[in-house]
C-alpha cells in the first residue's frame, strides 16, 4: 500500500468523547484499504485514554474517555501515527500483516439464495450471470461488523445492489449478502436488509476457538460455487484460509 494515504487525515471531533478520522482522497479504493491499514495501526500503539474504535469502511470512530485524556490529545496522537506510517521499519506491529486467501464454498439455489432472483432482474442478468459474476469477483476484507460479520468489497455487477425496502428478521448462518458492491457472510442467526444470495456450509465464527474468527482485515475471499450435494460431501466446519489443514 502506498504510504501517503497515512500522511494526510481528517480527524473531527463526534461529540464530546469520540474523534472520526477519514482519508481524504478521490479514489474510493485509496480511502477504503487507508482506513483499514490506519486502523491497524492505531490498534498496535493505543494512546491513553482511549476507550474503544469503531470501524466503518471509510472511516474510523475513537472513543476516548474525556477524564484521562482530552480531543486534542487524541487528535495529536493520531496524526502522528499517521505521519510516521512512511518511515515505520518492517518488523513495527502496526505494519498491515500479509493477506490470506480463502475458496468459501457456495450455494446458489432458490432456497439457500431467496434474493438471486430479484438481484437478476435489477441488475439486467440471468441469476446464472449473477452466480458467475459473484464467482469472478475476488473480494477484500474491509471490516470486520456486528457479530464480526466479514464485510468485503469487490462485487463486480454491472450496478450497484440496492437492499431490501423490507429486511428479513432471521437469516440462517452462513448466508452469503450483497448490497451496493460489497458483500458479507452471517456468522450468527439475525435480521438483515442485505440480499440474500446463496449460503456456505462453513462456520466462519466459533468462540470456542483460540482465533474464533476466519477472517481479518485484507484477507482476499473468492466465492466457489457448489451444489447441495457437493456441500454435503465437503467437511465444512471452521473456514481455514487457503492451504493451510483443518
Amino acid at each position: 500500500m502506498n504510504t501517503a494515504q497515512f500522511v494526510t487525515i481528517t480527524v473531527e471531533p463526534f461529540g464530546d468523547s469520540a474523534v472520526m478520522v477519514t482519508i481524504p482522497h478521490p479514489d474510493q479504493a485509496v480511502r477504503r484499504t487507508g482506513i483499514v491499514a490506519f486502523r491497524d495501526r492505531f490498534l498496535a500503539h493505543r494512546p491513553h485514554g482511549v476507550l474503544d474504535v469503531v470501524s466503518g469502511l471509510e472511516s474510523l470512530l475513537i472513543e476516548f474517555d474525556p477524564l484521562r485524556t482530552a480531543l486534542q490529545h487524541v487528535e495529536y496522537a493520531a496524526r502522528l501515527l499517521a505521519r510516521e506510517a512512511a518511515s515505520a521499519p518492517a518488523h513495527d506491529p502496526g505494519r498491515p500483516r500479509a493477506a490470506r486467501e480463502f475458496a468459501v464454498p457456495v450455494v446458489f439455489d432458490d432456497e439457500s439464495g431467496p434474493d438471486l432472483a430479484s438481484v437478476a432482474e435489477e441488475v439486467g442478468l440471468a441469476p446464472a450471470e449473477v452466480v458467475a459474476a459473484i464467482a469472478e469477483s475476488t473480494f477484500t476484507i474491509a471490516l470486520l461488523g456486528a457479530a464480526m460479520a466479514p464485510m468485503m468489497d469487490g462485487l463486480r455487477v454491472p450496478r450497484p445492489v440496492r437492499r431490501r425496502a423490507e429486511p428479513r428478521t432471521d437469516v440462517a448462518p452462513g448466508a452469503v449478502m450483497i448490497a451496493g458492491t460489497n458483500a458479507i457472510i452471517q456468522p450468527f442467526p439475525g435480521p438483515t436488509g442485505w440480499r440474500v444470495v446463496g449460503c456456505t456450509p462453513h462456520t466462519i465464527v466459533d468462540i470456542s476457538r483460540p482465533d474464533p474468527v476466519s477472517f481479518a482485515t485484507g484477507d482476499l475471499v473468492r466465492f466457489v460455487p457448489v451444489t447441495r450435494d457437493e456441500a454435503a460431501a465437503l467437511d465444512a466446519s471452521f473456514l481455514l484460509p487457503v492451504g493451510v489443514p483443518a
